[in-house]
């Protein structure tokens, strides 16, 4: 780019580290080297001076489906070197057909990969657009379609650079389906105008609330056009799955699922993800499901009803097959299909996770969120059948009904441990009080609003030696 290059490619080119800088600069000669024109190292000046669509397409077109090329070229050509972002106006048009210039490039590269959301927002701009410099606004149905294509593309790369993690997609859920929903569900956090449309401060907004969008956009040019930027650091999209039999399993869960959910987790859940129970796999039966729940610490819940709906909850830690309540405010619910959403504690009450089984006086099953009886998330023991009661919303997670029908027939389940199991239990003395010994008495009090003065009495529990 030698000495000519302008002072807003210069800034851009400062965003990263010295040794990344010919890279960068790089690029466009590697670009049209790759297509069959003329090469040349950083400072050169080829015989064509501009990058064509045929030139980006062999480059990114193994790894990137064929319209997020365009969108990526469309982009590319909009952006004014002098203004140093996508512009809407009667040059972007006439630019796509004369190609991509090098300065544009260097633009399009700093601010996709080392971009604030501000620098970022005309970019999502420029690439929802059905042709270059159409419009100042864009419709949330345009944003959907730019999100199909760029997760769509981010999946591809995943597959093909084997960054699958263990998970198996063809023993999976639909993904072409999820694709849609998630982009449905990131297209949910849009805050358009009133008559509907989205322009670039609403974008701003949209970007700074929705990394993910930030994350697909770095991997989609990181990967197309293969930079491996010493300063970049490539987060797994999918967490790692292990210890799980595929040959018979057909999982509820697919590749858009994972990457919608993972992130929900709280910080700290790394640990890879372990199928300990499924009814396709182990039968319909209670009881080996709290076997799959109980010992194997945080689990994640996927239920599917028979009239379609997918849907589940998050348990913090291991389950215990108690007649109270336990559980934390890290707990969530979640429904995939007919739509990807998250509901997380209100702090209404701690009725975050309920399990019980083979008592008299007490609910027998699995619950999580509401209260006996109006759970968010009912399974009831004969397994067959359960309910998630919401009106309006449940109590404990603000969730609507999860369920196609408030009272629901179960088709399938899976539990997925999704952290470190629990530390073996160190013998201790008896316990103190008969609250203890039958906590069935403790919850029936509870119920009733009586005061448990003996818990005030107790001994002191001695402290193990750490």
């Amino acid at each position: 780019m030698g000495n000519t290059e302008s002072v807003v490619v210069q800034k851009r080119l400062a965003r990263f580290r010295p040794e990344e800088r010919p890279m960068i600069e790089g690029v466009f000669d590697r670009l049209q080297a790759g297509a069959g024109g003329p090469s040349g190292a950083p400072g050169n000046t080829p015989a064509v001076k501009t990058l064509t669509f045929e030139m980006l397409q062999s480059s990114m077109g193994s790894l990137v489906p064929h319209p997020m090329v365009r969108r990526v070229y469309q982009c590319m050509c909009s952006i004014d070197p002098e203004l140093a972002a996508p512009e809407a106006s009667r040059k972007s048009s006439n630019s796509a057909a004369s190609g991509v210039g090098r300065e544009q490039l260097v633009i399009f590269l700093a601010d996709t990969l080392r971009g604030t959301a501000e620098e970022r927002a005309p970019i999502v701009m420029a690439m929802s657009q059905s042709r270059a410099g159409a419009a100042m606004v864009v419709t949330c149905d345009q944003v959907a379609e730019f999100l199909q294509d760029l997760i769509s593309a981010v999946v591809q790369i995943l597959v093909y650079r084997g960054r699958l993690q263990g998970w198996k997609p063809d023993r999976m859920g639909d993904g072409a389906l999820g694709v849609k929903l998630l982009a449905e569900q990131m297209c949910s956090e849009l805050k358009p105008s009133d008559q509907g449309g989205c322009d670039v401060s609403c974008l701003e907004d949209w970007i700074f609330r929705a990394p993910q969008v930030s994350l697909y956009l770095e991997m989609l040019v990181a990967e197309g056009l293969h930079l491996s930027l010493s300063s970049r650091l490539a987060s797994p999209l999918l967490p790692p799955c292990r210890e799980t039999s595929w040959k018979e399993l057909s999982c509820l869960l697919d590749l858009l699922t994972l990457m919608f959910l993972a992130p929900q987790l709280p910080d700290g859940y790394s640990a890879p993800w372990k199928l300990v129970f499924s009814t396709r796999l182990h039968g319909e039966s209670f009881s080996r499901m709290v076997t799959g729940l109980t010992k194997h610490g945080p689990t994640l819940l996927l239920i599917k009803d028979t009239k379609g709906h997918v849907f589940g909850g998050f348990a913090s830690h291991t389950w215990e097959v108690k007649p109270q309540f336990q559980g934390d405010s890290r707990c969530f619910l979640f429904t995939v299909f007919p739509r990807l959403r998250v509901y997380t504690a209100t702090g209404y009450n701690q009725h975050f996770m309920y399990l019980n089984q083979n008592q008299q006086t007490m609910p027998n099953g699995l619950g999580m969120g509401g209260q006996h009886g109006y759970f968010g998330l009912w399974l009831d023991s004969n397994f067959g059948s359960g309910h998630s009661r919401a009106r309006p919303k449940c109590t404990t997670y603000g969730s609507p009904q999860l369920s196609g029908e408030e009272d629901f027939s179960l088709d399938s389940m899976e539990v997925w441990a999704v952290g470190k199991p629990p530390e073996p239990e160190v013998e201790g003395e008896g316990k103190k009080s008969i609250l203890d010994v039958d906590p069935e008495v403790q919850a029936m009090m509870e119920m009733a609003g009586k005061t448990l003065h003996s818990q005030g009495l107790r001994e002191p529990e001695e402290d193990e030696e750490h």
